[in-house]
């Protein structure tokens, strides 16, 4: 039996250290996780968190050391930045203990959840779903993935975005309102999660525009750092 269609090709992230590849089946998104964030956006940092999700193919592979090109997407006059810790789930499951849900991470990437800001407040103005503000074309960078059998299971650490070198984001990983564990298990109780999902686990305040021409350069310490100038 042959497709009616090209097949469209399978989404995959690169292993730091490796030549083998991460396959990716769906990703989801923590917002408002750090108490900063949350307080800038408005929100009462006690809320629980809540999530959405990018299709998989809005990921865009950054490699490291290099710069990166990234497309300005259209219909936005307010382009947003958001560095992000990105856990890789190995295994997945269904109502997931806290206890155990760190080890179904298989490991960890420096991420962007880039964001068309103006259509993301239209839409929460009028009740609508995110999806013209968060899923843009490649409005996911990402950086390799490092395993947890190598870097451990970060907890704490200094996350920083820079723009044409001037810091405009900085927090630590430690500041997260939920840790990646209570992530991963509050999802498993909405969601079957399978191997390849990955979460974008939230961003520190600071977040920002960015305009054509400027260079983002993204850091996680311990993790990995990732450079795009956008076009």
């Amino acid at each position: 039996m042959l497709s009616v269609i090209p097949n469209p090709p399978r989404i995959t992230l690169p292993i730091h250290g490796s030549t083998d590849l991460f396959p990716v089946r769906r990703v989801y998104c923590v917002g408002r996780n750090y108490r900063a964030h949350a307080r800038e956006m408005g929100a009462d940092e006690r809320d629980p968190p809540f999530f959405f999700l990018k299709p998989a193919d809005t990921l865009q592979v950054a490699p490291e050391g290099a710069t990166l090109e990234h497309p300005y997407p259209p219909r936005t006059e307010n382009y947003h930045f958001e560095v992000e810790l990105v856990a890789a789930l190995g295994r997945g499951g269904r109502d997931i203990p806290v206890e155990t849900a760190g080890t179904h991470v298989y490991g960890y990437a420096v991420g962007l959840d880039m964001t068309r800001r103006d259509l993301q407040d239209e839409a929460k103005r009028q009740a609508r779903p995110w999806e013209l503000g968060k899923a843009a074309d490649l409005s996911a960078p990402i950086g390799p993935l490092r395993p947890a059998g190598v870097i451990g299971h970060p907890r704490s650490g200094a996350i920083t975005l820079s723009v044409d070198g001037s810091e405009r984001q900085r927090g630590d990983l430690c500041e997260m309102i939920w840790s990646v564990p209570e992530q991963v298990a509050l999802l498993s109780t909405y969601f079957e999660l399978q191997p390849g999902d990955l979460i974008f686990t939230g961003t520190p305040s600071g977040v920002g525009p960015v305009r054509r021409g400027e260079t983002m350069s993204a850091r996680i310490e311990g993790v990995g750092a990732i450079a795009l100038k956008v076009v």
